[in-house]
């Protein structure tokens, strides 16, 4: 597994992808914090009046006027409305009308697979959100890879030379949207300990966030063989997949609509392989969701991929057969895969 987010990638990633974003008294204070301590940095966020906030690990820290991680409120620095404003327009490049269809989907992929999202006030227009004004925070995301993270999972979701219909449930934030890419990219690009050169992904990444594309070019490592429709609903994706580029695998995130799992009967039925996600803490859990509960009733999926965080995040709990919900993974329990 190859993690390479170490101090001269995160301050090259820092430097050139994400601080330019920041008003310069915000990228003073960032650069203060010693480099070691950012090399886990998931996320910054912005709250007008409240503190600037780093995720670093799954944990909120503050910073002080000296560059200082704190826990302490009183000592941090606070995020002005000024701050706010300058962000906003170095994001959008000082062009809100070229930004409207990002403001309706509150957020946008930016170069590097990074993610900013959004809040503020939202209007609507025929039920529909028309745009968000007075932005009042952003959740600038660290785009993270982790190549390698399914090497673990993948003698048991191949059989015969084929792939198996596969849905990874996890909590939020425990790492299947890590996991799902890298299974993509491996099946994609090929994988010769089990025979396979390689097969035909379609993916619908409906929320950017799993090629991370931006001007439609995927900005993480999805496979040679794989056809990204981003932005897409899940629903309309799979059909236009099936449609028009002829799939050995369809690949999504995040199922749980009722559109979805027609869609995903569909293909099944048509002879495509489905791999995608769902949040729940396990197959118990999904199965109180009626939509997900017809796919698990009618026994389309063949395996059941557990993800926790019980020796931290990306924990393997367990992997079930889609039979007779045996739990085939005999290795040691919550063995973790490396997701960011």
């Amino acid at each position: 597994m190859e993690d390479t987010y170490n101090k001269k990638t995160i301050k090259r990633i820092l430097d050139f992808e994400i601080l330019p974003l920041l008003p310069l008294n915000i990228v003073e204070l960032i650069k203060k914090v010693p480099i070691n301590q950012l090399i886990n940095l998931e996320e910054i966020r912005l709250r007008p009046t409240k503190p600037l906030m780093l995720v670093i690990n799954n944990e909120d820290f503050m910073i002080n006027d000296d560059g200082r991680i704190t826990n302490e409120s009183s000592k941090a620095y606070h995020t002005t409305k000024d701050d706010i404003y300058k962000t906003f327009h170095f994001i959008s490049q000082y062009s809100v009308y070229s930004f409207e269809e990002e403001l309706r989907n509150g957020y946008i992929t930016l170069s590097g697979g990074h993610r900013v999202g959004f809040s503020g006030r939202v209007l609507l227009e025929n039920e529909n959100i028309k745009t968000i004004k007075y932005i009042s925070g952003f959740n600038i995301r660290i785009a993270r890879e982790v190549i390698g993270a399914a090497d673990k999972v993948l003698p048991f979701i191949i059989n015969g030379g084929k792939a198996l219909n596969t849905l990874i449930i996890s909590p939020p934030k425990a790492g299947k949207t890590t996991l799902l890419r890298d299974i993509i990219r491996q099946l994609s690009s090929g994988v010769d300990e089990f025979g396979i050169k390689g097969f035909n992904i379609g993916l619908v990444d409906e929320r950017s966030e799993i090629a991370c594309c931006y001007e439609g070019i995927p900005q993480n490592d999805v496979g040679i063989r794989t056809d990204v429709l981003d932005s897409c609903p899940k629903a309309k994706g799979i059909m236009l997949l099936l449609r028009s580029m002829s799939p050995d695998i369809i690949a999504t995130d995040e199922i749980g609509r009722n559109e979805d799992v027609i869609a995903i009967e569909e293909a099944i039925n048509t002879g495509v392989t489905i791999i995608t996600t769902a949040h729940g803490s396990d197959l118990d859990d999904i199965r109180r969701r009626p939509t997900i509960r017809k796919l698990i009733n009618k026994g389309f999926f063949d395996r059941y991929i557990i993800l926790g965080t019980s020796s931290g995040v990306g924990s393997i709990e367990a992997i079930l057969k889609g039979n007779n919900f045996e739990n085939i993974y005999k290795c040691k329990k919550g063995k973790k895969i490396q997701c960011g």
